[in-house]
């Protein structure tokens, strides 16, 4: 199934919407060597440590692209959410012109209430980041596109560092139809190949 989008996309960036969509599962070998950095996610969030949250989050990223022999980001984790018309900003894909390396920027505190954002969450949007990482750099995609296979890829990541989520996560079927279109709305914007990716996602802590 299709987002309401694509029939706004070109032949061209359809194909490519085509290929994303085709593509449900990333398989990190050796996934659950990475639960120790997992748990040094978790416990800097419970702490309300931003630079202990950011180290872990950093370790995290660069042994999971290691792990699939992917070129490196620079991950930044920031406080307050910035806020748009149509909501929060949870994180940010950097890509293109005059830097290095792309940058991923995840915020770790909600815009109204400045709470600590929960670790699934933070998690999820850190995933979704390097997601779009992923499109790129492993499957070769000219564009990124939020589509029904990008957002089953990012579960799969989350799922093989957090197995046990799939059992206490579940959701009634309807609920689970109803995220990714949501995002979709906010992701109509075909996305490029130099510029920037914002993740506004479809669960809140």
């Amino acid at each position: 199934m299709q987002f309401a989008y694509y029939r706004r996309l070109t032949a061209r960036q359809k194909r490519i919407y085509d290929r994303s969509d085709a593509i449900p599962i990333v398989r990190v070998p050796g996934a659950t060597g990475l639960s120790p950095q997992v748990a040094a996610l978790a416990r800097g969030l419970e702490r309300d440590d931003r630079e202990a949250t950011e180290l872990a989050a950093r370790r995290l990223t660069d042994d999971l692209l290691g792990k699939l022999a992917l070129p490196p980001v620079r991950l930044r984790v920031l406080a307050v959410r910035p806020t748009e018309n149509w909501g929060e900003l949870h994180g940010l894909y950097e890509f293109g012109g005059k830097r290095q390396r792309p940058v991923i920027s995840v915020w770790m505190r909600t815009a109204q209430r400045r709470n600590v954002v929960a670790f699934r969450t933070f998690l999820r949007t850190l995933l979704h980041e390097i997601g779009h990482h992923l499109d790129y750099e492993m499957l070769g995609l000219e564009d990124s596109y939020h589509t029904q296979g990008f957002y089953k890829r990012e579960a799969s990541l989350f799922h093989q560092l957090v197995p046990d989520a799939a059992v206490r996560e579940a959701k009634p079927a309807s609920a689970a139809r109803r995220a990714p279109r949501q995002a979709a709305r906010a992701s109509a914007k075909p996305k490029q190949r130099a510029g920037a990716v914002q993740a506004r996602l479809p669960f809140e802590e």
